[in-house]
């Protein structure tokens, strides 16, 4: 059973950075496209970032250019660099199968506050 650890949120301040990771339990980003997604209060889920098998990245608009998904398959690790944080990308962030999620994968998430 596949189980995805995210971690790297926290509180940081407008135009702050932060790096999240997602561990995976077993070497599956040779099998899936992986994505970061975020759900903000109030709101559904979203997928921001996604990267394929082969490395082709895509980003939601309000992330574009601020974020940068990326992957590291030896250690079975997919990474989202945050810059230039903004109060409205406060929310847990759960890493997922992409672009349809897998249920049975979602995780804890890690959440993200941005705020002065």
């Amino acid at each position: 059973q596949v189980q995805l650890v995210e971690s790297g949120g926290g509180l940081v301040q407008p135009g702050g950075s932060l790096r999240l990771s997602c561990a995976a339990s077993g070497n599956i980003f040779r099998l899936y496209g992986m994505g970061w997604y975020r759900q903000a209060p109030g709101t559904q889920r979203e997928l921001v970032a996604s990267i394929t098998r082969d490395g082709s990245t895509n980003y939601a608009d309000s992330v574009k250019g601020r974020f940068t998904i990326s992957g590291d398959n030896a250690k079975n690790t997919v990474y989202l660099q945050m810059t230039s944080l903004q109060p409205d990308d406060t929310g847990v962030y759960y890493c997922n199968a992409a672009p349809v999620a897998v249920s049975a994968w979602w995780g804890q998430g890690t959440q993200v506050i941005v705020s002065s």
